[in-house]
């Protein structure tokens, strides 16, 4: 079995985690920072904004069960990517849509994937995801990891992580792993 690693931020990382955990083929979801500019930050830290640190998601995969194409869709659906440095009430520059690529085909598989979601108009404003190369990732706190599995009656959880699931788990049921 050949593994991937895939490197995403579309808000908060407890939404982006808990969409990808239940996709077949993926392996693990951690949840961390990327994307800025200072070495072992931390949540305090990146809440600050002073950090360009992102929330992000480092998703390893299997490609033969789940390929780079279908996380780029999944990673579209999971959050609004037109929203600059913002998902719904969370605000600020460690919530940007952010793709960091591993390599020069996930670079141009994204910058396609942007081009034909814009050209297509399915939201009325543009895409602002960022697509820059990977370079560091810095695991988040453990209490930052498995969340919304490890507390789903939290009400962050209900009342905005569920919902996205909901409408995540919608649009990619044959993609889910079995719940059991």
């Amino acid at each position: 079995m050949s593994i991937d690693v895939a490197t995403f931020g579309g808000g908060c990382f407890w939404c982006v985690e808990a969409a990808f955990q239940r996709l077949k083929g993926v392996q693990q979801v951690v949840s961390g920072y990327a994307g800025g500019h200072v070495d072992q930050p931390s949540y305090q830290a990146v809440c600050n904004g002073t950090t360009g640190h992102a929330e992000v998601c480092q998703i390893t995969y299997d490609p033969s069960v789940v390929s780079f194409d279908e996380l780029l869709k999944a990673f579209f659906v999971a959050h609004d990517p037109t929203t600059l440095n913002r998902q719904g009430n969370d605000v600020g520059t460690q919530y940007r849509s952010i793709i960091l690529y591993h390599s020069d085909e996930q670079k141009n598989k994204a910058q396609e994937a942007i081009r034909a979601l814009n050209a297509e108009k399915i939201w009325p404003s543009p895409i602002v995801t960022e697509v820059k190369p990977f370079e560091k990732f810095y695991p988040a706190e453990d209490y930052h990891q498995n969340y919304y599995n490890d507390n789903p009656s939290q009400g962050y959880c209900q009342y905005v992580i569920r919902p996205k699931l909901e409408k995540f788990e919608k649009a990619f049921s044959a993609k889910m792993k079995d719940a059991g």
